[in-house]
């Protein structure tokens, strides 16, 4: 049975790849520092379960991260760890920066000290896969898709921060020789993401009747990817990518904020309908745009596709649907969130 050091583990994404990987017969070893945004109500399913062990800690915490290294032994390390708000990254770049750069150093130099004291099969076979953002290969215009060649441009300290941990990652291969990979990923949705977001956050304030905020005019562009068909690149890629590349990973679901903000509230008219009787859509609220918005992401993930022979299995339409319908049947979950100090205000006034 292998082990994985999974961190950022009771967050969005990499709460629902430590669920998944669970169940697919892998331990997974989960260091979470449990921030504002990270939730152990999302792992509630593995209480109890051998093959889940969870430490409350910090990537940074160099000596933690060895400790956990030398006694589980693990056969890859794969890092969520982050700060991921773009609000939050214009109110305060220096977070940002210690968790995801100077985070990720400490992280790296552990695992590379681990990594040396390896030998033969085990040593051969080790991974460190980093899991990042398109964001920072900054704004597209009307056309193209990033690519894995993309220049990098982050126009936000939250997409800077990660584009020096990506920097980081490929410079711990070039010059320590460390067995990495690097995912470059479009906007996650679906079951356990905190509410600050996008989606869920539209989600819970179209089910109190509150105002649904737009940034500017509401027609940026992200390419949308439903986060177990994330997981499961991320596992294809542990399994079989080639050491030192970046693969991204999309969903090959263009769509304008607004688009996405009317989906879903037609689908809360039927599941949900306002009390007065009003469309959803009546909710919606023009608000000023935040500072160094860009304007479109798409994801070019032929290289993934081609090499490893992943494809995304959940279109825009299923996964939007899936996801209204996870939240409306997980109301505790969302209560429990909602009892901290979020209250479904903007994070961040950029």
């Amino acid at each position: 049975m292998q082990t994985w050091l999974v961190t950022g583990g009771a967050g969005f994404i990499g709460g629902n790849f430590v669920l998944d990987a669970v169940a697919s017969g892998i331990r997974v070893v989960n260091l979470d520092a449990l921030t504002y945004a990270g939730n152990r109500d999302t792992l509630a399913a593995l209480d109890g379960n051998p093959k889940h062990v969870f430490a409350h800690g910090d990537i940074g915490d160099a000596a933690l991260v060895g400790k956990l290294l030398a006694a589980h032994r693990p056969d890859a390390v794969v890092n969520f760890a982050a700060e991921s708000h773009v609000d939050r990254s214009i109110d305060g770049p220096a977070e940002f920066v210690q968790t995801n750069v100077v985070g990720t150093l400490a992280l790296l130099e552990c695992t590379r000290d681990y990594w040396r004291g390896l030998e033969g099969a085990a040593k051969e076979a080790f991974r460190f896969l980093h899991v990042s953002t398109d964001e920072v290969y900054g704004s597209l215009g009307d056309s193209g898709a990033f690519t894995e060649d993309t220049p990098y441009a982050p126009n936000s300290p939250y997409s800077a921060s990660k584009a020096a941990s990506d920097h980081l990652v490929r410079a711990f291969h070039h010059t320590y020789g460390l067995p990495v990979l690097t995912t470059n990923c479009s906007n996650n949705y679906g079951p356990f993401q905190f509410p600050e977001k996008l989606i869920p956050l539209v989600i819970q304030k179209a089910l109190a009747g509150q105002p649904l905020p737009i940034y500017g005019d509401g027609m940026n562009v992200r390419d949308w990817l439903f986060v177990k068909d994330h997981c499961a690149a991320i596992r294809r890629v542990l399994e079989a990518g080639r050491v030192g590349e970046t693969y991204n990973v999309g969903g090959d679901a263009e769509k304008p904020n607004l688009a996405v903000v009317k989906t879903i509230c037609a689908l809360l008219d039927t599941r949900s309908p306002l009390p007065d009787g009003r469309p959803h859509e009546a909710l919606i609220t023009y608000v000023k745009d935040r500072p160094g918005h860009d304007r479109r992401y798409a994801i070019d993930a032929s290289k993934l596709k081609r090499e490893l022979g992943w494809q995304p299995t959940v279109d825009f339409e299923a996964g939007i649907a899936q996801t209204v319908d996870w939240y409306l049947d997980n109301a505790v979950w969302v209560a429990r969130v909602l009892d901290g100090s979020y209250r479904l205000e903007r994070i961040g006034q950029g």
